[in-house]
């Protein structure tokens, strides 16, 4: 499935290549389009994760009233979720999205001949027993192996991979000796740290604001332990530290789209917030 849709991008991801003569901004483009497009899904998933804090309270008393009913309890889980018009898997939708698009961002970076310059295979295959030959293949991106040292010899597996004095097909630890090969990897974890740091410090005002409508009190709100927090303090951790173990060993431009795509989450979170905080 994840073959099928990295073919469908690596047409619309070639189409801007083929105008712009240049893959990393042809990275940047591609993710700004599918941004605005992806668009009315975002902000319905925003509007979905303001209501769910709503109902949290009220949630956390059905739980506690019926914790010795299971029956009830799913019967007034239910019904809850049907008086405030939403479904308890709202949010399935926008994460298997972001799931299709990460995993085919993947394929195309990793495997740009195949999806993106639809290069027969047999020339693919041609170029890859080459390079084996000669000791020159990278067993994990043969296609980007193929890109780097047939590419001069041969217009049809060439893309222009460089941005802004960067090589795109580099491999961070692959290509350790130079240093340039970290700074998209790095200002990545920046963005990404800040990232969630503007998300938890946007879910603690909901919070707050959450208790004070209903008349709670700031002293409760300390006593109470908060198992969602939490969390998300561990996955401000958890997830800088995965993001940049994937690309530390991926071609550089997925971790170009990564950066994009955080630049962009922040910039849309901020707006998105305002206006829909402004709509209620």
């Amino acid at each position: 499935m994840i073959s099928f849709f990295a073919n469908i991008f690596g047409y619309f991801l070639n189409f801007l290549y083929m105008n712009i003569g240049n893959f990393g901004i042809a990275i940047i483009l591609f993710s700004i389009i599918v941004k605005i497009v992806l668009l009315p899904i975002t902000i319905k998933q925003q509007k979905n994760m303001k209501k769910t804090a709503k109902i949290q309270e009220k949630l956390k008393d059905i739980q506690d009233k019926y914790k010795n009913n299971p029956e009830k309890l799913n019967q007034e889980t239910i019904d809850l979720y049907k008086r405030e018009n939403m479904s308890p898997f709202s949010g399935c939708l926008g994460a298997i999205v972001q799931i299709i698009l990460l995993f085919s961002v993947f394929y195309l970076v990793r495997s740009p001949l195949t999806y993106m310059r639809k290069v027969d295979n047999s020339l693919i295959e041609q170029y890859k027993i080459q390079l084996e030959e000669e000791n020159s293949s990278n067993n994990a991106y043969p296609e980007i192996s193929i890109i780097k040292e047939k590419g001069n010899e041969d217009e049809k597996v060439y893309i222009n991979m460089n941005f802004l004095g960067l090589d795109l097909s580099g491999v961070p630890l692959q290509d350790a000796s130079d240093v340039k090969v970290f700074i998209i990897p790095a200002l990545y974890v920046i963005t990404t740290f800040f990232s969630m740091k503007l998300n938890s410090s946007i879910n603690k005002k909901k919070e707050k604001n959450n208790l004070i409508t209903d008349g709670e009190t700031e002293a409760k709100e300390e006593k109470m332990p908060n198992p969602m927090e939490q969390a998300n303090k561990n996955m401000m951790y958890i997830m800088p530290i995965m993001s940049i173990s994937i690309a530390l060993v991926a071609p550089l431009g997925l971790a170009l789209y990564w950066l994009v795509n955080n630049i962009l989450m922040i910039a849309e979170r901020m707006i998105l917030n305002k206006y829909i905080k402004e709509e209620e």
